[in-house]
């Protein structure tokens, strides 16, 4: 895509983040909702947001038994976003699930079905986090093992840390869209990501789509903190 910036809206609150999708959306490839905000405000705060004309990425991170995620699809696919997300973890059948739902929602409203992305393993999730839920081997070792798990599952593409695209891209090869986020500018605060890296050195690292948040929208002018990052990928 020309724009690779998804600007991730941090908020429950619907007025709120339909003006920032408002103001933003002109200056970036598409806007981000998340679990919180859809909890809090659901499928018509969805569309309210949408009104903004922007693609859209829920990211919902399904993940639960076959049945119930593809059900789940199937509500996500009628909000008609570009993207959205389950966890990887969930397992083959789940993800084959998802996917046949997304799809077959979308033939039957006759419009282009929703990129289901699997996510890996989390941006907040260290070496020693993993440990600590009792998940064996090196961070590396798991995004690989379930990105090649989601690849044969048929997912639309992953989402994983900048600081594993280059290792991803080569196991699954250059078929399938890596969405990253875990993105700061160099003159951005850290905050709670863990496994972080800058714009332009996660394309140059093989990213497709970068999720940027509160280095944008907690600017004090979130429309040039965009730009900024904007150019600083031209």
């Amino acid at each position: 895509m020309s724009n690779p910036i998804f600007v991730a809206l941090d908020t429950t609150e619907t007025g709120k983040a339909a003006a920032l999708a408002a103001r933003l959306g002109p200056l970036v490839g598409g806007i981000k909702l998340g679990l919180e905000f859809f909890v809090a405000q659901g499928p018509a705060g969805v569309a309210e947001v949408a009104r903004a004309g922007s693609p859209l990425f829920l990211d919902l991170k399904l993940h639960d038994i076959p049945n119930t995620v593809a059900g789940a699809m199937r509500a996500v696919a009628r909000l008609a976003p570009a993207l959205t997300t389950i966890h990887a973890s969930g397992g083959s059948d789940m993800m084959k699930a998802a996917v046949a739902a997304a799809r077959e929602e979308a033939d039957k409203r006759g419009v282009a079905p929703a990129k289901v992305l699997a996510v890996t393993i989390l941006t907040s999730l260290d070496q020693a986090g993993m440990g600590a839920v009792g998940i064996p081997g090196t961070v590396l070792d798991q995004v690989r093992r379930l990105a090649e798990l989601a690849r044969r599952a048929g997912v639309d593409g992953l989402v994983c840390s900048p600081h594993e695209v280059a290792a991803v891209r080569n196991a699954v090869g250059t078929d399938m869209m890596l969405v990253v986020p875990g993105i700061r500018p160099a003159w951005s605060a850290v905050e709670d990501q863990k496994r972080i890296m800058t714009p332009r050195e996660a394309l140059r690292q093989g990213a497709d789509v970068l999720v940027i948040g509160r280095p944008i929208t907690a600017a004090d002018a979130p429309e040039e903190a965009a730009r900024r990052i904007a150019h600083e990928l031209s």
